[in-house]
């Protein structure tokens, strides 16, 4: 556990309730388990992932970590090295070696950044190492997208997608609803293109910021708020298949 280190805290209890309680259960979300007992940067990591979209649970201790990777089976775990009970690297091996558990991502956090501590780290099975403290959460973000991105298996997207009605065409760049071709800028095209290759996914704000504008945008995330005013606007009747999801972000209708 790190002292002497102060970590943003850009939220309240009851708003972090809030996010949790708004979130809907039903969501087809990334699950992420933080593993880390310095108890600000937990709840700032956790605070950084929901508000990105992903579903995040939390252990403080290396044992209770391994209980929770078993029982929760999560998509990647944010591992910290310097913990109680049993170690990081510990941790690693033991989840390594679970066949339950041997293909979960691991993205290691250390405050230790020699060479050394690095190669130990992969060694032991991270996927990824991390150097504390964290300098920049949209930074980390988008190293966790990139771990992802290499899990996801290979296939060719269509071109054409049409779900109740709404079709896009990535080809041709056209977007139409039941017949009828909808004119939209580049960043609306690919912000209805990205809700509607995935129905029912709960997007985060900076996910479709991401999408929408660029990975290299910068920023507000609420400015998709704008996009997705503009777009609806465009959609007409149709606009009611873009849900907002309280405290996330949006979707399109399943």
């Amino acid at each position: 556990m790190e002292t002497g280190t102060t970590f943003p805290m850009p939220f309240s209890p009851a708003h972090k309730a809030s996010v949790i309680d708004q979130a809907e259960n039903t969501m087809s979300k990334t699950k992420v388990l933080i593993v880390e007992d310095y108890r600000p940067l937990a709840e700032t990591l956790e605070y950084q992932l929901q508000r990105a979209g992903y579903e995040v649970s939390r252990a403080a201790d290396g044992r209770e970590a391994i209980k929770q990777a078993k029982l929760q089976l999560p998509d990647v775990i944010f591992l910290d090295v310097d913990l109680p009970i049993l170690s990081g690297v510990d941790v690693c091996k033991q989840l390594r070696a679970d066949p339950t558990t041997k293909d979960t991502l691991i993205l290691m956090l250390s405050a230790l950044g020699e060479e050394s501590d690095q190669v130990v780290g992969f060694a032991v099975g991270a996927d990824d190492y991390v150097v504390k403290p964290v300098e920049s959460y949209k930074v980390l973000l988008q190293r966790l997208k990139a771990l992802l991105r290499r899990r996801e298996p290979a296939f060719e997207e269509s071109d054409q997608v049409e779900h109740h009605g709404v079709m896009i065409d990535r080809r041709r760049f056209v977007a139409s609803i039941d017949g009828t071709q909808l004119k939209l800028t580049k960043s609306e095209f690919q912000l209805l293109e990205t809700l509607i290759r995935q129905p029912g996914r709960a997007f985060g704000r900076i996910e479709l910021v991401d999408a929408a504008l660029g990975e290299d945008t910068m920023v507000l995330e609420r400015t998709i708020d704008v996009h997705v005013r503009a777009l609806r606007k465009k959609m007409g009747d149709a606009a009611d298949f873009i849900e907002t999801v309280r405290g996330i972000g949006y979707r399109f209708r399943e």
